[in-house]
């Protein structure tokens, strides 16, 4: 290895001469001045002098020592010029340091910024594409029909009510007043005419409200979402619902116009109460069409979409009220309407029709919905159905059971009553089945089933007439026995013989009782089969005293062929369906069951039921134009049930009170709040009808025997005392009636 080569000493450069002296950039001891320890001295200043290139380059060759020296000599060097020199470099270093510090900051914000915005859009797309992965394929997407409106309109063309799912029409954009779909507009989407589906505004709104609330208070939501939602998706809150949502939206932007949209939007929403839609919100709280609505009605309407159960006029009002104040100032904000239709607006609130919800009218209209399957089937556009329904009667007949039960509730201890009247054909035109709808949807006019009591005699005595009877046949008004049975009448008292029509208008039990057993029970039983009892009838003599349950409807079929000649009717609220567009899907044609009564049986029947009008137990029901009528009071046991059901030539009505309960009432009998409550219906009703006969009935009065005092009688036993009440041979047989010469006698001077 070769010897290292000795190092030559350092030669220093210089930098030429000036006029002065040499500049020589290092300090030495004399530059130095004496100092305590520890400090160094703060006369030291080193001047920097311009030089050329060359003399720059020679002064960074100086040696290591020297400036490792002078850097030892600055950084004790504080105070004066030393220290002022270092301040001032330091506030340049910062002042051109800082901006270019924010700057790289800005730079690398908006670098990162844009990463995780691209990064963000694709988690994003991912997302939605998997949740819309769950929806059917587009070509598949179409808008379901809306349900099927039922229009039920009565018979002089009135609504009656809407019935379906939605509880209302269909109605255009165009048909409603301009203020309805800008209320919406105003209170929900104020951007709905110029966003996409989705309105970004709206959602930082809502974003950022709730936030700073801590709570659910804003939804972004737009009408198409909504729609969409509506249409398409359960009201779950999920990620995966409100994303098939946006993309439900963006497609129904795309293929339908703002006013499809909001058309769409109108009709389907939901109100509150049942209602769908606004002609069935606007027919709900305030009992008119959709199209006739105020500013008031719509504003209520429009601030309903928030919270519909919350702001429902029905339930609060005032609540409803108070947001319908803020509809109108954001619609007047919006420029939908001025100052001055907003104050009037204000000062005149929408009033609430609550008779919507209570009207009898409601039980014609569910009768008709359960009826109609048997006519058209399933349902699968709107319809209009015409029911023979007069309205005139229809609110005659509710008025007159209100009244009657809001007067008489404590007095006789009765909760409920309805009311049906038919025509001579059978057509349904009143149909009361409760006190109030709201409180009690049951139709007891159509469905409940009870005791007609002595209502169910006329059929007693029409099979005893066919069986070679007639009205002045006598029988024994006495205490009988028959079987171990032992009827008994209404007063305790007996009046011994009485002709039949007597025994009717008077309604004795022992003579109704009598007349079963002798003709039958099985006779009863078909006799009022034939003319219209669809109930199950049990065959036994109690039959006679009706403890068979029937229904009002029914039981007023059956009196029908009294009134129109002896033709048995199927009782009937239909009389045509058809489509909105004006095809008949169905128009009633038939003559019912044909003749069931004999007409000379038919005038017998009615001679005696007109009696009971007249001097019998229906006295209260005679109408005052002394029109031509019959009927009968009906009292089941432990007075559960008092009817009174009774007819004219144009019109038969049946009118029922009792509990729902069957608790028995405080002596209510068919004689005096059933037949008050018929003769202000038949009143009504018979306002513009001409007075009409009553079928058969001869134009001399009734040759009636003079009304006798109760008498005393014996005891008349047919059978064993203790045997059961025996089942009576149907077409009559055992002791029953028979033809012939001894008969004769039997019906001229009475006998068992």
């Amino acid at each position: 290895m070769a010897p290292r080569a000795k190092r030559q000493p350092r030669i220093e450069p210089t930098f030429g001469e000036t006029s002065s002296s040499l500049l020589d950039l290092r300090l030495g001891p004399q530059d130095r001045s004496t100092v305590p320890a520890g400090k160094s001295s703060s006369k030291s200043k080193t001047r920097k002098t311009s030089t050329s290139g060359s003399q720059k380059k020679a002064s960074s060759k100086k040696s290591p020592k020297s400036q490792s020296t002078r850097a030892k000599s600055n950084s004790g060097n504080r105070g004066g010029g030393r220290s002022g020199a270092k301040r001032r470099s330091r506030k340049r270093k910062n002042r051109f340091q800082a901006p270019t510090f924010l700057g790289r900051l800005f730079k690398r914000g908006v670098y990162w910024s844009a990463v995780l915005g691209i990064w963000g859009a694709i988690a994003v797309v991912c997302i939605v594409g998997y949740y819309a992965a769950f929806l059917p394929p587009t070509s598949e997407w179409q808008v379901p029909a809306r349900p099927p409106n039922v229009k039920i309109v009565a018979a002089n063309g009135q609504l009656i009510a809407n019935r379906g799912d939605t509880g209302g029409e269909a109605v255009r954009l165009e048909q409603l007043p301009p203020y309805l779909p800008n209320a919406v507009i105003a209170i929900e989407d104020r951007r709905f005419r110029s966003h996409f589906g989705i309105d970004p505004i709206g959602l930082a709104r809502a974003f950022y409200t709730n936030l700073t609330t801590g709570r659910l208070a804003q939804g972004g939501s737009t009408l198409t979402q909504q729609l969409a939602k509506n249409l398409f998706l359960e009201p779950d809150r999920t990620i995966k619902r409100k994303i098939q949502e946006l993309v439900l939206a963006f497609w129904l932007e795309a293929k339908y116009s703002k006013d499809e949209i909001l058309e769409m939007y109108l009709n389907r929403v939901y109100l509150g109460s049942g209602a769908y839609g606004v002609d069935a919100a606007a027919r709900r709280y305030f009992g008119k069409s959709a199209r006739l609505m105020t500013v008031a009605e719509s504003a209520t309407i429009a601030g309903l979409l928030k919270a519909p159960s919350r702001y429902s006029p029905a339930r609060n009002p005032d609540l409803a009220e108070d947001r319908a104040q803020l509809v109108l100032a954001a619609m007047h904000e919006e420029g939908y309407i001025g100052s001055d239709e907003a104050k009037n607006a204000i000062a005149a609130p929408a009033k609430v029709v609550r008779r919507y919800t209570t009207a009898s009218e409601n039980y014609v209209a569910d009768y008709v919905m359960d009826v109609l399957p048997h006519y058209v089937g399933s349902i699968e556009s709107d319809i209009i159905v015409d029911t023979t329904v007069d309205p005139g009667i229809q609110r005659a007949s509710e008025t007159a059971l209100r009244s009657a039960l809001n007067d008489n509730r404590q007095k006789l201890g009765v909760s409920q009553g309805a009311v049906v009247t038919l025509d001579t054909a059978g057509a349904v035109k009143a149909l009361v089945g409760g006190a109030d709808y709201s409180k009690s949807q049951f139709n007891r006019a159509v469905y409940a089933k009870r005791q007609p009591g002595s209502a169910f005699k006329p059929f007693v005595y029409l099979a005893a007439l066919e069986n070679g009877l007639t009205p002045q046949t006598i029988r024994q008004d006495q205490p009988i026995t028959i079987g171990g049975w032992s009827p008994k009448n209404y007063t305790k008292e007996h009046y011994g013989p009485v002709t039949l029509t007597r025994a009717l208008s008077l309604s004795l039990n022992t003579v109704a009782a009598r007349l079963a057993h002798e003709v039958g029970a099985g006779t009863v039983a078909s006799t009022a089969k034939r003319l219209g009892i669809s109930s199950d009838l049990k065959k036994n003599l109690s039959l006679s005293l009706g403890t068979s349950e029937v229904t009002p409807l029914e039981i007023a079929a059956a009196y029908v062929p009294f009134s129109n000649g002896g033709y048995g009717v199927l009782p009937h609220v239909i009389r045509r369906i058809r489509t909105v567009d004006g095809k008949t899907l169905y128009s009633r044609s038939g003559d019912g069951r044909g003749r069931v009564v004999n007409r000379q049986q038919v005038g017998n029947m009615n001679l005696m039921m007109s009696e009971t009008l007249l001097t019998g137990t229906g006295r209260k029901a005679r109408l005052d134009s002394g029109r031509p009528a019959g009927g009968k009071t009906g009292t089941s046991q432990d007075f559960r049930d008092a009817w009174f059901i009774g007819y004219t030539g144009n019109l038969t009505t049946a009118v029922w009170f009792g509990n729902d309960d069957n608790s028995p009432t405080r002596k209510a009998t068919g004689g005096s709040l059933p037949a008050l409550v018929w003769k202000d219906v038949m009143d009504a009703a018979h306002n513009d009808l001409p007075v009409a006969d009553l079928p058969g009935v001869p134009n001399l009065p009734a040759n009636v025997s003079a009304p006798r005092k109760p008498i005393p009688g014996g005891q008349e036993t047919v059978g064993s005392g203790s045997d059961p009440i025996p089942p009576a041979p149907i077409g009559g047989g055992g002791s029953g009636e028979r033809r012939g010469p001894l008969n004769l006698l039997r019906n001229l001077f009475g006998g068992g």
